[in-house]
């Protein structure tokens, strides 16, 4: 499924043309509770819906659970909803992108989240506006859900948004540490993609663009935050957005999700916290050990490029200049800091960092011990 995409400041203005040109009844507006009023969209958005019907829903959790989804395709159902329109971060467009597809589909969402049954049916039309830099959902394919603290990711053409309008401005006034964390996502997105077994000269193209703006605009959108750095930022997370959506993630994000299940770390600041070591676990690739066809020469060299595009010499300099970029945007670097100090809290992101999709896309097989190695370095 193709989507139309409208980037720049103004581009909000775009979805009365939208509205127009599909007549809904009954719009569901799924955003946050305060972040809706605070980052002006309300404001930019409210006289576009005049006239329109609409149902709202705020009423979920930041990591979205399966209680938050059933609830909300009630609401949804019960008015009879035609059009969908996501204003906010991650958690709100894979919350509006869950709630549209499995509305669709006759059997319960679990049943798909677990891949007990196919998607065979397509949701009514989703316009997604981040308005934050970093998870770049308003341009994947993929909707997250968590059920006991475990993340999912049901995947399907169908979930793909039918618009994105990635309006810069609604990202002003983000705070700080989420300016941070976010943008920290879509480096490592970046990062991640063009690394991935799956890549392809089309998704490394994506990523190679979004590790550039984020690693020039990033420390200068949170320290001293303009338009130009709030815009390069709003591009590079739909860049690393669109890049993940055609490769898929690999094993920090793998490793991020108990981080965040358990310990309550945003998602990119959990993400990042491994980045450096990855880095140098997966340029020690060897034939033995290569999860990419391409081999492990193929894998060397790509993580050469990495290091090249980080402004870096060497690959122990450029986990020196993500770890610099952490540091200098406000980002604690070692899990001690942060609350994880045991072993047994190593242990808990052990058992459950080894989500299979994420860690079978990294370009080396990683195992338990190597995992307990890096978490042991970075405590």
């Amino acid at each position: 499924m193709t989507q139309k995409e409208f980037i720049g400041k103004g581009t909000i203005s775009k979805l009365k043309e939208i509205l127009s040109e599909q007549n809904p009844k009954n719009i569901f507006l799924v955003t946050g509770t305060s972040s809706y009023k605070q980052c002006g969209a309300k404001d930019a958005i409210q006289s576009i819906l005049s006239g329109y019907k609409i149902t709202h829903f705020s009423d979920f959790e930041v990591s979205p659970k399966l209680k938050d989804i059933e609830k909300g395709i009630e609401i949804y159902k019960k008015n009879n909803c035609d059009f969908v329109i996501a204003v906010g971060g991650g958690s709100v467009m894979d919350v509006a992108k869950a709630i549209n597809m499995f509305s669709a589909n006759t059997n319960k969402p679990i049943e798909y989240i677990k891949n007990k049954k196919i998607i065979e049916n397509k949701g009514k039309p989703l316009v997604a506006i981040p308005t934050t830099s970093g998870s770049g959902a308003e341009a994947t394919h993929f909707a997250v859900v968590f059920i006991d603290k475990t993340k999912y990711s049901p995947a399907h053409e169908f979930i793909l948004p039918n618009y994105a309008i990635v309006d810069y401005q609604f990202t002003m006034t983000l705070p700080k540490y989420q300016t941070a964390c976010t943008g920290m996502d879509a480096l490592c997105q970046g990062i991640e993609s063009y690394w991935c077994i799956n890549s392809t000269d089309e998704s490394k193209k994506y990523a190679k663009e979004a590790i550039k703006l984020a690693m020039e605009n990033l420390a200068k959108a949170v320290n001293n935050p303009n338009e130009k750095s709030r815009e390069a930022m709003a591009m590079a997370a739909h860049l690393a957005g669109k890049a993940i959506n055609m490769s898929k993630t690999t094993a920090c994000h793998a490793i991020s999700y108990p981080i965040t299940s358990y310990f309550n770390i945003p998602h990119g600041h959990a993400v990042a916290l491994t980045l450096p070591k990855m880095l140098v676990y997966n340029y020690g690739v060897t034939e033995k050990d290569v999860s990419d066809k391409r081999g492990a020469g193929y894998v060397k060299e790509v993580i050469n490029e990495i290091v090249e595009m980080l402004n870096a010499d060497s690959v122990e300099n450029a986990t020196k200049k993500i770890t610099d970029l952490m540091k200098n945007v406000g980002l604690k670097t070692k899990l001690s800091e942060l609350g994880i100090k045991t072993d047994k809290d190593v242990e808990i992101i052990i058992k459950n960092g080894f989500n299979p999709q994420r860690v079978k896309n990294n370009p080396r097989k990683l195992t338990e011990e190597v995992l307990r190695n890096i978490l042991e370095e970075i405590k």
